[in-house]
């Protein structure tokens, strides 16, 4: 598994975290406890950073990956009841809108949930945009 020891790390955080605090928090209260865990783990860890979304070749958005590990790794975090297709889809948007191509996705809940998303990028200039598979770690 690329970046396998990254994941291992991101995914003992996680739960570092969860075990802290529990669940109810808002997710930047989440998002602040990873970055404080990921970062004793000797992590390079930008946090709310921006990934730009173009169509046609012309910028139409901009969205803001909660965490993003080494240019590696992008985190997405959620504190709901359960996760679901949505969060999924969030994820993997990111991914496609970026040169990265593994994404986590951590869920708060009452139960620690998370699912891990790789994004095989291939540009659509290619003629084929990418695909994806999802391996759930729970």
């Amino acid at each position: 598994m690329e970046f396998e020891r990254e994941s291992k790390l991101i995914i003992k955080a996680y739960y570092n975290v969860y075990n802290k605090l529990g669940y109810g928090f808002l997710e930047k209260v989440y998002e602040n406890a990873m970055l404080i865990e990921l970062r004793k783990f000797g992590l390079y860890c930008e946090a709310q950073r921006p990934i730009k979304v173009y169509y046609d070749g012309m910028l139409v958005g901009d969205y803001f990956a909660d965490i993003v590990v080494g240019d590696k790794i992008i985190i997405e975090l959620k504190a709901a009841e359960s996760l679901c297709e949505e969060h999924e889809a969030q994820l993997l948007n990111y991914l496609r809108a970026t040169d990265i191509e593994i994404g986590l996705l951590f869920n708060f809940g009452k139960t620690p949930q998370f699912k891990r998303k790789v994004w095989t990028n291939i540009r659509e200039d290619s003629g084929n945009s990418g695909n994806s598979r999802s391996i759930n770690l729970n």
